[in-house]
């Protein structure tokens, strides 16, 4: 039996499992991103983002649905690229590349959360905006490119912090208390939610929600370079609906489990999305929405919106319930992104100090403590500077490899048990495939991140190269 399966503790219900994805792919993305989709497209047709983008993740939810059903240990893509490629080939080297990409997308998507925690807190507390210290970064890479980023030092910078921090002393403990804990933040995020769309459902205003521009769905480059930077951000909060795969050998009856998990939180996100968007456009013009896209108010556009319907006492309580909502995503993105060292670890393909289990509550303590630590680090960081980059690297390194990998796996070993199997099969997969090219190069300006991804690629080859060379030697050495 995998090592995997005798040391953690299978606690995680369908019921939780679904919690755990739809607090991760809810978190505050949503509440800061709405202004900045209506920008892209200029006006109410940005609804066609979330749309679309919900049908691009149903596709790759069932890759993600089948190769955790037929792989139902912790880990996620880490142990699937290394199955799909042949762990005794190309296997090593995909796996490898997951989690040097994991090293730097893991700590930015929990260090996203919990800067957006702190922005929200800045209607509370507008003195949390206040910058104490702010420079930046160029760091050149000889013969490749430059990166230039951000570091920020204000009050809400130690709230982001401190976010991260009391995330991990909760996740400090075992994982049936956990799933407990997950399902009453999913039931404080649902409140949150059923309050926003009641407020803009009780005031809807028809005519507002769907004033189009003119020419809003003439098809042309403009058109569909907004549709997929629309799509990107989308993308951006729908992400999370794989989670469960990460944490999967802690999962009770994972086979039947991690699927319906995987396809009802994203039909209920989705859903959910749709829905709160149009209606909040039913309450502010989509021109108001679009011109405070580059301004301070996208930081709680939520908190205004509710502040105009009920008055300054409505405004502060959706501010706190979102404050909640933004901590609920962090501490399951942690929980999710921690058990991937771990996995690497136990295989001989990370750190050995992240094998550590703690002795009484059975969980990859070392692995936690770690991330946590490093997100802290990321907090620094202009919340700006991290989402495109963060996606284009995600879908390059992880997703498009995954994608193709779900159909090369089938080829490879026809006879694999799948309790889960795509529906339509390939169909999904080809969809999922260019939807994700298609977000990747039908934006303005995607050279630049792009690039990003790719040195980080490049630069990960290298350091698998030396590591094997050193592995190599070291035997060789030992004979």
């Amino acid at each position: 039996m995998n090592k995997d399966n005798t040391q953690l503790i299978r606690g995680v219900t369908l019921p939780s499992a679904t919690a755990l994805n739809m607090i991760d792919m809810i978190g505050v993305g949503p509440f800061i991103t709405i202004p900045l989709i209506i920008a892209a497209m200029g006006g109410p047709q940005a609804m066609l983002g979330w749309i679309v983008g919900a049908l691009l993740v149903i596709c790759d939810g069932m890759v993600w649905a089948e190769l955790g059903a037929a792989m139902p240990n912790s880990g996620g893509s880490y142990r699937y690229l290394k199955e799909i490629y042949n762990p005794e080939k190309g296997g090593k080297l995909m796996s490898f590349l997951f989690i040097w990409q994991l090293t730097f997308s893991a700590p930015l998507s929990i260090a996203s959360g919990c800067i957006g925690l702190a922005l929200y807190a800045s209607y509370l507390f507008p003195s949390l905006g206040v910058t104490f210290f702010q420079h930046d970064v160029q760091l050149t890479i000889p013969f490749l490119t430059s990166f230039k980023f951000s570091i920020i030092v204000s009050p809400g910078t130690f709230v982001a912090m401190g976010t991260c921090l009391l995330a991990v002393i909760l996740l400090y403990r075992k994982i049936n208390i956990i799933g407990k804990i997950s399902e009453y933040l999913w039931v404080a995020v649902m409140l949150t939610i059923a309050w926003i769309i009641f407020a803009g459902i009780t005031h809807f205003n028809s005519a507002r929600a769907f004033d189009f521009p003119p020419n809003a769905f003439t098809l042309d480059s403009a058109f569909f370079n907004g549709l997929g930077a629309a799509m990107l951000i989308a993308i951006y909060d729908y992400w999370g609906y794989y989670n469960v795969c990460f944490f999967a050998g802690e999962v009770k009856e994972p086979g039947r489990v991690i699927p319906r998990a995987i396809l009802y939180s994203i039909l209920a996100v989705a859903a959910i999305y749709i829905v709160m968007n149009i209606s909040i456009l039913g309450v502010i013009p989509w021109q108001e929405l679009s011109e405070t896209a580059t301004s301070d108010a996208r930081r709680f556009i939520i908190s205004i919106f509710m502040e105009r319907l009920y008055g300054d006492w409505a405004g502060s309580l959706a501010t706190i319930l979102i404050m909640l909502t933004a901590f609920a995503s962090v501490f399951s993105l942690l929980l999710g992104y921690s058990r991937v060292p771990y996995a690497a670890a136990l295989e001989g393909d990370y750190f050995k100090p992240f094998t550590h289990i703690h002795p009484e509550h059975r969980f990859p303590n070392v692995s936690l403590l770690v991330l946590g630590f490093v997100a802290l680090f990321f907090c620094l960081f202009r919340l700006a500077d991290v989402i495109a980059a963060l996606v284009v690297i995600r879908i390059i390194i992880q997703f498009l490899a995954q994608i193709a990998g779900v159909i090369i796996l089938r080829a490879r070993k026809p006879d694999m048990p799948r309790p889960f199997r795509m529906w339509l099969y390939p169909l999904p997969a080809i969809i999922a495939f260019a939807g994700f090219v298609y977000v990747l190069v039908m934006r303005n300006n995607f050279e630049k991140e792009i690039k990003y991804a790719f040195v980080l690629l490049i630069i990960g080859v290298i350091l698998y190269l030396i590591r094997l060379w050193r592995t190599k030697m070291g035997v060789s050495k030992n004979q």
